[in-house]
């Protein structure tokens, strides 16, 4: 009889929450009070936008990701919105581009200026003009550029291709109207071939986003599902929502068959909803409910129970939405494998909190930071359209690495359709602590290699310090810059003895050829 430990082992076991100190908070902040059931933040490894009150119409804040403290009761909003503002969301392969939505029917995309906001934005890039009634949501497509998905109280999600010269766009290329209800949540699998769809009529459907075909329909009668994912490889979706007996509940399902869920997991009986995040890297769910004050964290595999439960982050602090930074955003010598940024209306306080896992060395941890998608898209508007399919491209965490899939990338193409946007540089470059990805030097854009000039840099100061490079703040950000630069110290020495090594035997072999010929 063989024996079977009690406990499951993993890497992520004890993995824990670390809120960030006072000083390295966002503070002042008049966070929206909308009961739209939304994050109502979004994040990007350079700025941090929340929505915000406004007297007349709907605004938001754009806060450059290091400008810590207390906010200027007078700082710039971005507000051309005429209804409040429901949803935002960064483009993931432009970080100075942002979509909203809002209670006036429209969805808007802005461009936000890299030498910062000095005054209110009213201005917008594009404006989308299709919905009948206000757009609760928005959804850039995982892989291909310039396509945004949005989805309005008409119960109509609606495929928008933003790769046109006109500004305000009035048709989208899709309307799907297979909903007899609020639709509450979307969310697409890794290539975006696929989009689920939870709605109040009590459905959790998997579609085709090209066709607007439904492909699969769940009828929730006992698991009433509130908010749907794709658990990225692993064939599956999971849902958050309430039990017959309005216990809140998390359900995992079979993408190719929703008939019956394959687990569920009764958690308690609050009333607040609950926000899921998957990180498709470690396969680790972090469930986080409105209105509470902690952060339950999950190891998902494809195996029964499918769910394990690690441990869960404890605040008393009650949040009103999370912001979550993209994984290139992160501080990998701090083994930070997660971070989220949480509002907290009663204190008007946004906090960082990252996801660590606890390790002695202070190298780069191969083991927790596989291959994760990078910044730029792996297909264009019109190769989506016509039905193409591709993975992300993919890179590596690791400092001073390049592009592990480069044969993914687009060719060159003009401005509207570019693959790597204008604001990246051509190598990767650590911003305390945080990395931003960008191709080599012979596969950038002529657009990007244009806009790479000395002024630039200039235009990045602000209170006389860079804005992508500020100085450390505190004695743990000097020792994670000392850290840093001892590993680039060891790297390149180990560099120049390899490079001594190759001209010693390239010598010896020289040598040795010259003495066989003077033996001839």
């Amino acid at each position: 009889m063989s024996w079977h430990p009690q406990y499951r082992s993993s890497k992520f076991r004890h993995v824990f929450g670390k809120p960030a100190s006072k000083e390295n908070c966002y503070d002042s902040v008049p966070i929206t009070h909308s009961v739209h059931d939304n994050h109502f933040c979004a994040v990007n490894p350079c700025f941090i936008a929340v929505v915000t009150e406004c007297s007349c119409g709907g605004a938001f804040f754009v806060i450059p990701l290091n400008q810590t403290g207390k906010l200027d009761p007078h700082y710039p909003r971005v507000c051309g919105h005429r209804g409040n503002v429901l949803d935002i969301k960064w483009n993931p392969f432009n970080d100075f581009e942002i979509a909203s939505c809002s209670e006036d029917t429209t969805i808007k995309i802005w461009d936000i200026p890299k030498q910062l906001l000095t005054r209110n934005l009213t201005a917008c890039k594009k404006e989308l003009m299709g919905h009948t009634r206000r757009v609760g949501l928005v959804e850039w497509h995982p892989t291909a550029a310039n396509i945004l998905f949005s989805s309005g109280y008409d119960f109509k999600v609606m495929v928008w291709n933003l790769d046109t010269k006109e500004s305000v766009i009035m048709n989208p290329v899709r309307t799907i109207t297979c909903h007899q209800g609020t639709i509450l949540s979307m969310s697409f699998n890794t290539n975006g071939s696929l989009l689920a769809t939870t709605c109040k009529d009590r459905k959790i459907r998997i579609l085709d986003p090209r066709a607007g075909a439904v492909l699969q329909e769940a009828n929730c009668t006992e698991h009433r599902a509130n908010k749907v994912l794709f658990l990225g490889h692993l064939n599956k979706l999971l849902s958050t929502g309430t039990s017959r007996w309005n216990n809140r509940q998390l359900a995992v399902w079979d993408q190719d068959n929703l008939s019956k869920p394959l687990s569920e997991v009764d958690l308690d009986g609050s009333s607040g909803v609950l926000f899921p995040f998957y990180d498709v890297d470690t396969n680790m769910l972090y469930v986080v409910g409105k209105g509470d004050g902690n952060i339950r964290y999950y190891e998902v595999s494809a195996d029964k129970p499918h769910l394990s439960y690690l441990t869960e982050y404890r605040s008393h602090s009650p949040q009103k939405g999370m912001g979550v930074m993209p994984k290139r955003g992160l501080d990998v010598t701090s083994c930070e494998i997660f971070r989220f940024y949480k509002l907290i209306t009663s204190k008007g306080l946004i906090e960082p909190i990252s996801m660590i896992v606890p390790r002695r060395s202070e190298s780069y941890q191969e083991d927790i930071y596989p291959p994760t998608a990078g910044a730029w898209p792996s297909l264009t508007a019109q190769e989506w359209l016509r039905g193409m399919n591709k993975e992300p491209v993919m890179v590596s965490l690791r400092p001073c690495s390049e592009l592990l899939s480069p044969e993914l990338l687009l060719p060159e193409r003009p401005p509207s359709v570019s693959t790597a946007p204008s604001n990246q540089t051509e190598k990767v470059v650590v911003e305390d602590g945080r990395r931003s990805f960008s191709l080599p030097e012979e596969k950038a854009p002529r657009q990007a290699a244009a806009e790479r000039r000395p002024e630039e840099k200039t235009a990045r100061l602000t209170n006389g310090f860079d804005m992508e490079c500020p100085p450390p703040k505190t004695e743990n950000e000097l020792l994670q810059m000392f850290y840093r630069q001892q590993e680039e110290i060891r790297r390149l020495r180990e560099l120049l003895t390899q490079r001594e090594v190759q001209a010693k035997q390239l010598e010896l072999e020289v040598k040795n050829s010259r003495m066989g010929s003077e033996r001839f």
